[in-house]
């Protein structure tokens, strides 16, 4: 099974379906308007005369529009940088490989020379 899953990375197959980029956008717009909520209730809150009331009433107009704004913005980054590949199948060069290999080999003739010298 692992090796079906390699390949598919390998032939540039495996790419985010959109219901996936739709339930990211969600989360972290969740994330980020409460935030955008609680800061807007605390300048209202501070920085007006209004009643408390109206300042949540605010902050949630704040918080609402700029949710739906956000999250429509996000997906559509997020479909775009789905097509693009660069930095998203990342392998070592040819000699990078070369060097690792060459190095590991290196390294496990020195452990069986060390090993047969002292049997």
């Amino acid at each position: 099974m692992k090796k079906n899953i390699f390949k598919k990375i390998k032939n540039h197959e495996n790419k985010e379906n959109p219901l996936r980029s739709v339930s990211k956008a969600v989360s972290y717009r969740l994330l980020a308007t409460g935030a955008t909520f609680i800061l807007s209730f605390i300048i209202f809150d501070r920085y007006t005369e209004i009643p408390v009331s109206k300042s949540v009433e605010n902050a949630g107009l704040i918080a609402s529009a700029e949710f739906f704004t956000k999250i429509f913005m996000y997906y559509l980054h997020e479909r775009l940088w789905t097509n693009i590949s660069w930095g998203k199948y990342w392998r070592r060069s040819y000699w990078g490989k070369k060097a690792w290999r060459k190095l590991y080999n290196n390294m496990h003739d020195e452990k069986l020379t060390t090993n047969n010298k002292s049997q």
